[in-house]
């Protein structure tokens, strides 16, 4: 009989511990790691920025169900945030003064600068997300975020203390 409850037991908490591992790998984020920022596409992909919970690396994902279609950096170490550049731009006052937050990151790889912003207009009161790819010859694909699935935000980047803010301009 105990054995009976022991090997039920086992099966319940492997049970657990799988479909923990499968949710978060089917958000794209490990067990290892928390959310910065992320928002899902139109055409139902999902964006993360991810960083390891002891800040030994931040990772850029793109993809959906689970799969990974882009991550960037490869590797998983220290040097990762330098290969990104942050940026904001804050005005306060509300709707009167036409308030506003931007925020970019933005990293290049293979030929191609991406950049993910994030914007909140007072006036309107809406927040927009999507990523800008452009390529070589400075040609422009636009993916846009749906606003209602923004999870996080970019601005959380500066108190890592670990990303320098440096001026890429302001894009969105």
């Amino acid at each position: 009989m105990k054995n009976i409850i022991r090997l039920t037991l086992i099966i319940i908490f492997s049970f657990q511990f799988f479909e923990s591992k499968a949710q978060k790998l089917e958000q794209l984020i490990y067990e290892n790691e928390e959310l910065i920022y992320s928002f899902k596409t139109k055409n139902k992909k999902q964006i993360f920025i991810v960083k390891d919970k002891s800040n030994a690396y931040i990772k850029y994902r793109y993809g959906n169900n689970g799969k990974i279609e882009l991550e960037f950096p490869k590797e998983s170490n220290k040097d990762s945030w330098k290969k990104f550049q942050y940026n904001s731009y804050w005005r306060g006052g509300g709707k009167d003064n036409s308030g506003m937050e931007i925020d970019n990151l933005q990293f290049t790889n293979g030929g191609y600068t991406y950049l993910i912003y994030r914007t909140y207009f007072a006036e309107n009161g809406k927040n927009n997300t999507g990523i800008i790819i452009t390529n070589s010859t400075n040609k422009e694909i636009r993916i846009n975020g749906m606003a209602n699935t923004i999870k996080g935000c970019i601005c959380n980047l500066e108190d890592t203390g670990l990303i320098e803010k440096t001026d890429i301009g302001l894009s969105f």
